[in-house]
């Protein structure tokens, strides 16, 4: 826990009681804050109860009584249209935070020059994040990974110039934290996300921009007209930055992702560029396909300013395991890969997979998002034969009509059973049972956690019934 000390003796409201809210509360209440809690969320004051904290509702208490009012990032702030605890801590004139501001201001009392690293973007930044801890970790760093992924940045050990702090920021926790200044910040891309609860796609963009404004050096994905405009603003402010794409680049100076390497381009006269070859990750397993590339481009940029040796992060890039249900290959079984990746909940997201491999037994489906699988339709070649499962059966079936084989499996059980023994009859060198569901799970799962977990015990079973036969 980092004990929130630049708070002591203050009057401190808190809503939204979730599992980054209570971890708030503790560092408040440790740091020697007075912390009222409340949430609408009867279920959600229990679980505060249960932790030592009596909620009181902040709709019956006067609020000149507190100097900060701590917002949880999941409770709309403006758009599309602000909490009404917003409305209160506005008229009685008092400032709004969140849990990364909190670490911020920990972090300048405590250990002003400790690295931290936040990293943001539309995609990708749970990748990201986990790689360049997992690089720091093998590395010998004494790393604290957390944020918007797994552990709340509050529940982290306290900074120190010996930790390195490898934050991921949502738009929701960079928008409550008005001083956010991290040692190196990334910015990995910008697609339309969010949108109901930042107005617009330039609102949300000048979001995302601010965690790397204010940093030290900063990592920007040049892929995308949004993060084009960033990166040119940076330059132009001659401040420290690192483009990266997923591709070769016309920027003059840029890490990309190229034939399966990690490179770094330097234009020295006109058109005339240097090209020096950085990481081959050809047998970076976790790290396939270009979306990844432009992934371990960010890394490898944080890691090179923080001095970890290149054959360092290349060893880190080749052992990292990658996330669970993000393409996560869970077994092989003869020639056959299995991969997790059931995080894809929509087609954008399962477009990532479909590119990455070849000779695909693609098991799809669940509750269906707009649009459906239509704009996958580019790269059906890809795909040796269809599973379909889930509520968007139907409507799957007549995408697919006359383009791929399919056939209607209903549940996941039944799917991965078939897709595994056409692909053990497959003449391919590597057929791929692929888990890319570009659906929701709540047909038949409560979550894709729980649907990829499915996923994976039913494949395990699969390759121990193989080894006993």
């Amino acid at each position: 826990m980092t004990p929130a000390r630049t708070f002591a003796n203050r009057n401190i409201a808190l809503f939204g009681l979730g599992g980054s809210g209570l971890a708030t509360a503790r560092a408040l209440a440790e740091g020697g804050a007075s912390v009222s809690v409340w949430d609408d969320n009867q279920s959600a004051r229990e679980k505060a109860v249960a932790a030592g904290f009596a909620p009181v509702d902040l709709s019956k208490v006067d609020w000149s009584a507190f100097q900060s009012f701590v917002l949880a990032p999941g409770v709309p702030l403006t758009h599309p249209q602000p909490h009404w605890t917003v409305e209160r801590a506005k008229a009685a004139g008092v400032e709004i935070i969140g849990d990364i501001e909190i670490f911020c201001r920990e972090r300048r009392a405590l250990a002003p020059n400790s690295p931290f690293l936040a990293i943001t973007g539309t995609n990708g930044k749970s990748t990201t994040t986990a790689l360049v801890a997992h690089i720091l970790r093998e590395a010998g760093y004494d790393v604290q990974m957390g944020g918007n992924i797994g552990v709340p940045v509050l529940d982290l050990a306290p900074p120190s110039d010996a930790r390195v702090h490898v934050i991921e920021c949502s738009t929701f926790q960079i928008d409550l934290a008005p001083s956010l200044d991290p040692h190196v910040g990334v910015l990995l891309n910008l697609t339309p996300d969010h949108i109901d609860r930042h107005g617009t796609m330039e609102n949300y963009a000048a979001i995302k921009e601010r965690l790397v404004a204010s940093a030290s050096f900063a990592v920007v994905g040049v892929d995308d007209d949004f993060c084009r405009g960033v990166c040119a603003r940076l330059q132009a402010a001659d401040r420290p930055v690192q483009a990266i794409s997923q591709a070769r680049s016309r920027e003059p100076a840029c890490c990309c992702y190229d034939d399966r390497k990690l490179r770094r381009q330097v234009a020295l006269a006109g058109e005339w560029r240097v090209t020096e070859t950085l990481v081959d990750l050809t047998s970076a397993q976790a790290l396939r396909g270009a979306h990844n590339g432009q992934n371990a481009a960010a890394a490898f940029a944080a890691c090179d300013w923080l001095g970890v040796a290149h054959d360092d992060i290349g060893r880190g890039m080749k052992s990292f395991p990658g996330l669970a249900h993000r393409m996560e290959q869970v077994a092989r079984r003869g020639r056959t890969l299995f991969v997790n990746d059931s995080k894809a909940t929509n087609a954008d997201a399962a477009e990532k997979a479909l590119k990455t491999f070849e000779n695909i037994h693609w098991i799809v489906g669940g509750k269906a998002k707009e649009g459906g699988v239509e704009p996958l339709r580019p790269l059906f070649s890809r795909v040796t034969k269809a599973y379909l499962i889930g509520a968007s059966s139907d409507d799957f079936a007549r995408t697919l009509d006359g383009a791929i084989a399919y056939e209607r499996c209903g549940t996941l059980d039944i799917a991965v059973a078939h897709a595994s023994a056409d692909a053990a009859r497959s003449t391919a060198p590597e057929p791929v049972v692929l888990l890319s569901p570009a659906c929701a799970s709540y047909d038949q799962f409560p979550n894709f956690e729980r649907r990829g977990d499915a996923f994976r015990a039913l494949v395990q079973d699969l390759v121990k019934a193989g080894d006993a036969s």
